[in-house]
């Protein structure tokens, strides 16, 4: 929350490329390196067990929207943006090789069990499975690093109960990070809700490692507002171009976008302190120029 004596960490910047590799392992490398250009510090994906996470009647429909679809039935599409948990070792140590760490979300118990054999900094549970006790048990007691969890359509007593199911074994406070967020691609600006950022920290500045916000929205022009408002970490979805075929393309930043916001958020990080002194040194020469005298 904004305060005149809060310290403000640099902000962390999470590129979430998702499956906007299209199923390709060279335009997945070829957006880390992207996104590591515009001053991303984190390339994150996704990692799914379609027929875990899918009933026979989800993973036999077709695609809602066919002309993203990348196969015949809904299932199908999802098998074929899948990496396998090798390909996802590949782009962890890509990730190294270029300097841009490594991420993912998961999304069901198999996927959550694949990826915590990979050493990164932290595994994202999405809005849409953060009621999945079965994996988030795996994420809190198999896993080593921070577990980010984000609540888009998701009400405050289920917050609640993720926070709850963290700190009945005391790591809620050292592990989860928690992210403001609205379900929908792209959201109009009326439907971020910003000022959830600000109620999350009321309920539990003391309670967790730390906040977050992960943007669907157009553009660059309220990221640094969450920034401000308390958010160690934002998320945007990452795309070379925004015309490919897929879901998340449209409401995803390019490279110059993202680059323009990494570096509106090290600007704001710069501008967020207090004067040392009354008159700073910059000010001398104005102050002994124009300060009014005819006293």
């Amino acid at each position: 929350m904004l305060s005149s004596t809060k310290e403000y960490p640099p902000c962390k910047v999470v590129a979430e490329i998702g499956c906007n590799h299209m199923g390709n392992l060279e335009i997945a490398k070829e957006l880390m390196k992207l996104a590591k250009d515009a001053g991303a510090q984190y390339a994150k994906f996704q990692k799914r067990c379609a027929k875990e996470l899918l009933t026979p009647e989800q993973y036999s429909a077709p695609h809602p929207v066919p002309h993203n679809a990348y196969g015949a039935t809904y299932g199908e599409h999802r098998e074929f943006l899948e990496f396998s948990k090798e390909q996802h070792m590949a782009l962890h140590a890509y990730g190294k090789e270029i300097g841009i760490e490594w991420a993912t979300s998961v999304w069901d118990v198999t996927s959550a069990r694949e990826m915590i054999e990979i050493p990164c900094e932290f595994l994202k549970v999405p809005s849409a499975c953060n009621n999945h006790f079965d994996m988030l048990k795996v994420l809190r007691d198999e896993f080593n690093g921070d577990v980010h969890v984000s609540t888009g359509m998701t009400t405050k007593k289920e917050i609640e109960d993720v926070v709850q199911f963290f700190e009945a074994t005391n790591q809620a406070k050292s592990r989860l990070i928690i992210y403001n967020c609205t379900s929908g691609y792209p959201v109009p600006f009326k439907d971020v809700c910003m000022l959830e950022l600000v109620r999350l920290q009321e309920q539990y500045g003391n309670r967790i490692k730390e906040f977050a916000f992960s943007g669907h929205h157009l553009g660059i022009a309220i990221d640094i507002a969450a920034y401000t408002l308390g958010a160690s970490w934002i998320e945007r979805h990452f795309t070379k171009d925004r015309t490919w075929k897929g879901t998340d393309h449209a409401a995803s930043l390019e490279p110059a976008g993202l680059g323009k916001m990494c570096r509106d958020l090290v600007a704001t990080h710069q501008a967020l302190s207090l004067k040392k002194t009354d008159i700073l040194e910059i000010e001398d020469a104005q102050r002994n120029k124009l300060k009014y005298r005819k006293n």
